[in-house]
């Protein structure tokens, strides 16, 4: 347990919790006294409303019952009997309607009443003469005498939605004799009943024996049953004649209740809040225990002052060794003074130094060792890609030398032919321009084999001078175009009229030129569509030339080796793969790039970029 919390401790049992005991003890007895006034009122206000809402019934009954004895009902006409019957509705404004039945029950004549509300009467409905002629059960007065008067039970008002109630008064002697009905809505009991419960916190209703709120001060409650647990408080009130009060729980009230006088089955409920009524004392209990917190803060905060220095030295030393407990070395603690707590932080400090230059000296250690074996690695795969390259090229340099050296000498004897005919023949011979043709292609194949050997030896420097992109085109086109036409291919040539001179060497890039033109018609065998296009033009200061087919493409995963030698994907055995290798090297010498752009079944487009002159 902390130091602060035992000094907590301490406060509580020393000075605290005396003192709260006995305040609440106090006040609970206050509380007690309080609750036991509020009764006596309660009482008081249930008793003296009963009495008043007795007397204003009795009132109305009586009226009804004088008014009954000036009228002759035997004898009179149908018109006095109306006029008896207007007689009992004018005594008082809580009669809505009086009717007049038999022994039996049955309406005698038509009833008196108003459809709308005048001089204090409520409206009442023609629909509402049936329940009225039952108010009263028939039964009561079969041996009743003239003047006698029944109450019948609370039923609501049809027009206006109060608790209405029949009252039946006895026209003449005999068990034949007719009898009044005369509909009494409670509407001026609502009125007592708010007038006496005032702008307090009292609520008074009346309730019938089925527990029926029949009026109450607050008008929402016309005709609801009252609650359980209040019922359950009603009935030993019913069993006497005393007034009695009773406590309900959830939520808590405080009720009274007394009977009303001689009107059978009627009472008056006094309903308080207990939670409003003893507001008081309870915001005088509140009022101990803030000041009671009010003490225990302030000796919370005393005995801070005494605490909170040494606590926060403790926890910036917990907080240093649970940061070097995570690799934080760099943490230092931060404890003024010159007791232990100030040694202790300074050799949490020198072991934090000690820690954090050790580990520095591993990771540099680390980091070194790391860079020299990237290094190391990257050396390895550095001389295994150029033993890999070395062994490519030695063979293509073999195959080279070799090829070369076997067409050399029947190339030369052709070309020598050739020319001895070309000597002998004029200009406007017809065949002196297919013998020139033959000539320029014999020293065409004499370049590509001497282009071939400086492959295999590559000590020899190309011939770098200004070309004419176009006219290289156009040399390579008239050596294939024939060829193309006949395979179906559909030659499409855009070539720029302000196109540059480009810095290159003229036999190697028209061995270039014929290699893609090559490669295009070969792609194109199987294609349904067949479209070589040759487009030269000018991009970012540079001259280019794009060579584009509508062949079977090149798969994304072979495209990074196609200019690898010996690898080729034609179906044509006589390729071997060097075709492209050397288009590569070739515009590499001359300073420019060899750009590829394909997807499998779409075509390719290569592009040669080189330098202007």
């Amino acid at each position: 347990m902390r130091l602060y919390q035992q000094l907590i401790l301490f406060m509580l049992a020393a000075t605290v919790l005396p003192l709260a005991a006995v305040g609440f003890l106090l006040l609970s007895r206050a509380e007690a006294e309080v609750a036991s006034h509020i009764d006596d009122k309660q009482r008081a206000l249930a008793s003296a409303t009963a009495e008043a809402v007795g007397a204003s019934l009795m009132e109305v009954v009586n009226g009804l019952a004088r008014s009954a004895d000036f009228v002759n009902w035997e004898s009179a006409t149908p018109e006095e009997v109306h006029g008896g019957l207007s007689l009992l509705y004018g005594q008082s404004p809580m009669v809505s309607a009086v009717l007049e039945l038999d022994a039996q029950g049955r309406p005698l004549g038509p009833a008196v009443y108003r459809e709308e509300a005048l001089d204090g009467h409520p409206a009442f409905a023609a629909a509402g003469l049936e329940q009225l002629a039952r108010a009263v059960p028939v039964t009561s007065f079969q041996e009743a005498r003239r003047g006698q008067v029944a109450l019948g039970d609370a039923y609501p008002h049809a027009a206006t939605g109060h608790a209405a109630m029949g009252v039946a008064v006895k026209l003449a002697d005999g068990a034949d004799a007719p009898y009044a009905v005369a509909e009494v809505v409670l509407v001026e009991l609502e009125a007592l009943l708010q007038r006496r419960a005032g702008e307090g916190l009292t609520r008074l209703d009346m309730v019938d024996g089925a527990g029926r709120v029949l009026a109450s001060s607050l008008p929402e409650r016309h005709l609801r049953p009252l609650e359980p647990e209040v019922m359950q408080g009603l009935t030993p009130t019913r069993e006497q004649d005393t007034v009695r009060s009773f406590r309900v729980a959830n939520p808590a009230r405080r009720l009274s209740v007394a009977r009303v006088p001689d009107v059978r089955g009627l009472e008056v409920v006094v309903t308080v809040d207990e939670a409003l009524a003893l507001a008081p004392v309870r915001q005088l209990r509140r009022t101990v225990l803030v000041s009671v917190a009010v003490a225990l803060g302030v000796l919370l905060a005393l005995g801070a002052l005494f605490t909170r220095r040494i606590n926060r030295r403790l926890s910036e030393v917990v907080q240093g060794a649970e940061a070097y407990g995570r690799g934080e070395l760099e943490r230092r603690v931060q404890v003024e003074g010159q007791d232990e707590l100030s040694a202790l932080a300074s050799t949490f400090n020198r072991m934090g130094e000690e820690l954090e230059s050790a580990r520095g000296r591993m990771l540099r250690w680390n980091d070194d060792l790391r860079a020299r074996v990237e290094d190391a690695t990257a050396d390895l795969r550095a001389a295994q890609a150029q033993l890999v390259e070395a062994q490519k090229l030695a063979a293509v340099g073999q195959l080279g030398a070799g090829v070369a050296h076997e067409i050399n000498n029947p190339l030369a004897g052709i070309l020598g032919n050739v020319q001895l005919l070309l000597l002998d023949r004029e200009s406007s011979d017809s065949d002196f321009e297919t013998l020139r043709k033959i000539e320029q292609s014999a020293k065409r194949c004499k370049d590509i084999t001497q282009n071939l050997l400086r492959f295999s030896q590559q000590r020899e420097r190309p011939d770098l001078r200004p070309v004419d992109l176009n006219a290289v085109v156009r040399d390579a086109l008239s050596l294939t175009e024939n060829q193309a036409r006949g395979e179906g291919i559909d030659l499409v040539t855009e070539l720029s009229t302000a196109m540059p001179r480009v810095k290159a060497d003229p036999g190697h890039l028209s061995q270039v030129v014929l290699a893609l033109l090559s490669n295009a018609r070969t792609a194109m065998i199987q294609s349904p569509v067949k479209r070589l296009s040759l487009r030269t033009g000018e991009r970012d200061g540079m001259c280019i030339l794009e060579v584009e087919d509508t062949g079977k493409g090149i798969a994304e995963s072979i495209r990074p080796r196609i200019f690898e030698p010996f690898f080729t994907t034609k179906d044509v055995w006589s390729n071997v793969g060097l075709g492209l290798s050397v288009a590569w090297r070739i515009i590499t010498e001359a300073g420019g790039t060899l750009e590829v752009r394909s997807e499998a079944g779409q075509g390719a487009r290569f592009t040669i970029v080189l330098p202007r002159a």
